[in-house]
């Protein structure tokens, strides 16, 4: 775990780059202490027991769907059952998100494309089920608008949370509904404001990296951050608190 302290986009950038540039600390490496460490905390704050339990992992293109590909293995490793769900064409995933990929897929690891309405709605009713929903679709970097089919995608998230809670039989998990954990923000929030854009997550329970984020801080925030645990990723202290208090 890190200090209390909040880190702007910019800042988590800094982090981000200057680990790997000035400590020579592989991306990859940060991508893998983020997956284990996010695993650890689902396993033992989000499940009912830490090698058993239902996990969705819905996962976007860039660098939070790789740390949602590396959750995935860490979790499937001790016996937790783990689905993915790709809101991205495989092929178009780059640098380290790829590497996660092409493990997972090697692994087996059951995975299934959301990418239209009919993909959307079936994984729906399949989340329902879930004890976990993680959130792996969109990180940092966003602004702006979430575009067509991520949209539709945390739409969906949204209602199985909605739904189950209004119907607690309909899903195991301790909540009364699939347990929705964000991994570093929830999509559609924005990490400076903390506003939601068109659509946003609701999480019950946001992992984030290095620090909490300004936006989580912000009016209106906590709806959609649920709790935050902070989580490290292998970034030397000294440099985050740099940036930090620079």
């Amino acid at each position: 775990m890190t200090a209390s302290r909040t880190l702007t986009r910019d800042q988590i950038r800094q982090v981000d780059r200057l680990a790997v540039e000035e400590y020579g600390v592989p991306g990859i490496v940060l991508m893998e202490n983020a997956g284990r460490n996010a695993a650890r905390v689902i396993r033992h704050e989000v499940l009912a027991e830490p090698t058993r339990g239902a996990v969705a992992i819905v996962c976007g293109g860039g660098n939070n769907g790789g740390d949602g590909f590396a959750v995935a293995r860490h979790l499937a490793n001790v016996g937790v059952g783990v689905e993915l769900y790709l809101a991205v064409e495989p092929t178009r995933l780059t640098g380290d998100a790829a590497t996660n990929w092409h493990i997972v897929e090697r692994m087996g690891l059951p995975a299934f494309d959301v990418r239209t309405a009919e993909a959307i709605a079936a994984a729906r009713e399949r989340w329902r089920r879930s004890d976990a929903i993680v959130d792996a679709l969109l990180g940092t970097g966003f602004s702006g608008q979430v575009r067509a089919p991520l949209d539709a995608v945390i739409t969906a998230i949204n209602a199985v949370r909605a739904t189950c809670a209004a119907d607690p039989g309909a899903a195991g998990a301790r909540a009364g509904h699939p347990v929705i954990v964000a991994i570093d923000l929830p999509s559609g929030l924005d990490a400076d404001t903390g506003r939601p854009a068109n659509a946003a997550v609701r999480a019950d329970l946001t992992i984030t990296m290095v620090a909490r984020k300004a936006g989580f801080d912000q009016p209106g925030a906590a709806d959609y951050t649920g709790r935050v645990v902070v989580v490290d990723i292998g970034a030397p202290r000294a440099l985050i608190d740099r940036i930090a208090f620079s």
